[in-house]
Order: C-alpha cells, then structure tokens, then sequence
C-alpha cells in the first residue's frame, strides 16, 4: 500500500514537470507591448472670487457676542456647592416625580415622612435628610407635604431651588 502511493505521488509531481511556459511568455510579451494607458490630470479647481472683510460698524465674527444678562451671569456665582464627599442617601438614587409620600408619623417629638418609591417600596425621611436627583435636602415636613431645598446647576454654578412633593391621595 505504501508503495502504490508514493508511485501515484512520483506521477502526480511527473505531470507538473512541464517545462513549457510558451504560452505565459507570449502572454507576457503581448501586455508589455501595449501601449501606455495615460493617467488623466486631476481636475482644476474653480476660482474663488476673493472677499476682504471690512468691519466698519459691524461686529468681529471672531470675537462672542455675550449679552449683558450673561455677562451678570457669569461673574455671580453663588458659592452654593453640592458636599460631594457626603454619602449619597437611597432617595437620591430617584427623581422627585417618581416618589410619593404616603403619609407621616410622630416618634419622640420628631415627625417623620413616609415616602414611596416607584418599585413600591416605603421609606421613613425626617428634616435634614436628602432625596431627589438634585441633592434635595428636606427642610419641613408637615401632614401634606414635604418642603425641599434642591441645589440645580446653572450657567456658573449651582443656585437653590423650592421643590415639594405632596400626600398622594390613593383611589381618587
């Protein structure tokens, strides 16, 4: 059997043995005896007429227009800074619309919030804590509503803001 197949191997590289390579040479000799195909000049760019501008009472393009009230703006920053070295509470983590107090309760001379969240689930706030996406820092809490102090970003800063979130009144 080994031999059968190295005899077939020695018949197969027999036939790739030709030697007559004719055919490419003329092949060759036909390509390189056709003449040159020039290669086309790029097109010309069209002429652009000039245009020198001259100010006159007109403003430099280059140079922003800022309207005074930006102007104000930006030289006013508040000072107000979110403390972002504080630990974010699990409020934070929603936006105002999507909460809803439920109600409230007295421990201890305190008055706390109930305050449900869009998965459901109900969490007790008291004054001082924070909620919202805007760090919202609550400042009052009475039997209908919860009063934040909500710290929004503006053009140089940060400036405060009232917001509130009312008792949610269940079935109409």
């Amino acid at each position: 059997m080994r031999w059968l197949a190295i005899f077939v191997s020695a018949g197969l590289l027999a036939g790739c043995a030709n030697r007559d390579l004719s055919d490419l040479e003329a092949y060759v000799a036909e390509v390189k005896a056709r003449p040159p195909s020039g290669v086309s000049p790029p097109p010309q760019p069209a002429e652009v007429e000039t245009y020198l501008y001259v100010a006159g009472d007109r403003r430099d393009p280059f140079i922003p227009d800022a309207s005074p009230e930006e102007e104000a703006e930006a030289v006013t920053d508040s000072g107000i800074r979110p403390d972002f070295n504080r630990r974010k509470e699990e409020l934070e983590a929603y936006p105002l619309d999507s909460l809803r107090m439920v109600g409230t309760l007295e421990k201890d001379g305190r008055t706390w919030a109930l305050v449900k969240t869009s998965d459901g689930t109900i969490h007790r706030v008291t004054k001082g804590n924070h909620m919202g996406k805007n760090y919202g820092r609550i400042v009052d809490i009475t039997e209908d509503k919860i009063r934040l102090v909500e710290l929004v970003k503006n053009g140089s800063g940060y400036q405060e803001r009232e917001a509130a979130v009312s008792l949610a009144v269940e079935g109409g």
